[in-house]
């Protein structure tokens, strides 16, 4: 994988990655392994793909404060990418990690003196249960959020943000739908479904998504624009391939991807909402493991439109989507098909 190393860096850093081992994790560390840094890993787990690159890996919970503060001592920046991801849950679960463990990014890099915090956030804490078509980054937080996952993340999001000064710079980047090869969440997800899948609604609501390639190297122009420009500091991001695509279109493509045939059959958003709510309170009534195959905030999302206007990423950033949407198919093609030849 080539990757553009940009100009402002002058010397290798010694970096921390939260989260190193999941799916965007690993894109930053590879591209700053590209760009010449030296990166730590911090994850609940240890992952053989990181002692592939030979990085070095902590093991540990981010909820634990002694923990975080003895992985961020010494770091000339931290990626904060560590979340408790999905759309079922209770809110402790999501608080625990995703509220408590950044501020304790935050307090470690604070009593480190670590000068850059670039944090992973996503276009969910704005989310409103509506149509969000080209919105920019004025758009507020909503007045309600419709799963403890968007709320926590705007939780975390609004703490990186209102800790930035002169002794640590801040930043938050709002990736959307991050997909690609070693995808453990999104694409499995659809291929797994593809036989039960219906469409929501009439089909022309369109999303941004990211290749996550495309969203590692946004994370990377992000330090390197902490370091040139203070004025990007405690600000938000809206990232993306810059193409917004029909949803379902995008699934359909997907599933191409991994051998399987187009969506066919359709349900109504009415009937996706209510059966969200129905599956919720069985599995509050009964107490079901895993989570439900639809919620109503699920339910909201696949029948609403949101891309967003990434002007300002690629004013303040300098970012591009390098790589497009049909070149990153082809290489998650590639993945897919290999992946089913090996386990065959």
């Amino acid at each position: 994988m080539k990757t553009r190393q940009s100009s402002a860096i002058i010397r290798p850093k010694n970096i921390l990655v939260t989260g190193g081992g999941g799916f965007l994790g690993r894109a930053i560390v590879r591209q700053l392994l590209a760009c010449g840094h030296r990166v730590v890993s911090f994850s609940r787990g240890t992952y053989p793909d990181l002692d592939v690159l030979d990085v070095r890996q902590l093991r540990g919970d981010i909820a634990d404060a002694d923990a975080v503060e003895d992985a961020v001592r010494g770091r000339d920046a931290v990626f904060h990418a560590a979340a408790k991801a999905g759309v079922w849950g209770t809110l402790e679960a999501y608080h625990r990690p995703n509220v408590i463990g950044t501020g304790n990014v935050i307090a470690a890099c604070r009593s480190s003196r670590v000068p850059m915090l670039i944090f992973t956030s996503s276009p969910s804490v704005v989310f409103d249960g509506g149509n969000m078509q080209g919105v920019d980054e004025s758009v507020p937080y909503p007045a309600h959020f419709h799963a403890p996952y968007p709320q926590t993340k705007a939780m975390a999001e609004q703490a990186v943000l209102a800790a930035a000064d002169d002794a640590l710079k801040t930043i938050a980047l709002r990736p959307h739908l991050i997909w690609g090869p070693q995808d453990n969440h999104l694409v499995p997800r659809i291929i797994a479904r593809a036989a039960s899948l219906r469409r929501v609604g009439a089909g022309d609501n369109r999303v941004d998504t990211i290749y996550v390639d495309n969203a590692a190297r946004a994370h990377v122009l992000a330090m390197d624009a902490l370091e040139k420009n203070p004025a990007v500091s405690g600000r938000a991001y809206f990232i993306s391939d810059d193409n917004p695509i029909g949803l379902w279109e995008m699934v359909d493509r997907i599933l191409d991807a991994g051998g399987k045939p187009p969506l066919a059959k359709t349900i109504s958003p009415r009937a996706a909402y209510w059966i969200g709510a129905l599956m919720e309170w069985a599995y509050r009534a009964f107490g079901l493991s895993g989570e439900p195959r639809m919620t109503r905030f699920v339910a909201r999302e696949l029948a609403t439109s949101h891309w967003f206007d990434i002007s300002a990423a690629k004013r303040d950033l300098g970012y591009t989507a390098d790589i497009s949407i049909e070149k990153g198919m082809k290489r998650l093609k590639a993945w897919l098909t290999e992946r089913a030849s090996l386990s065959a």
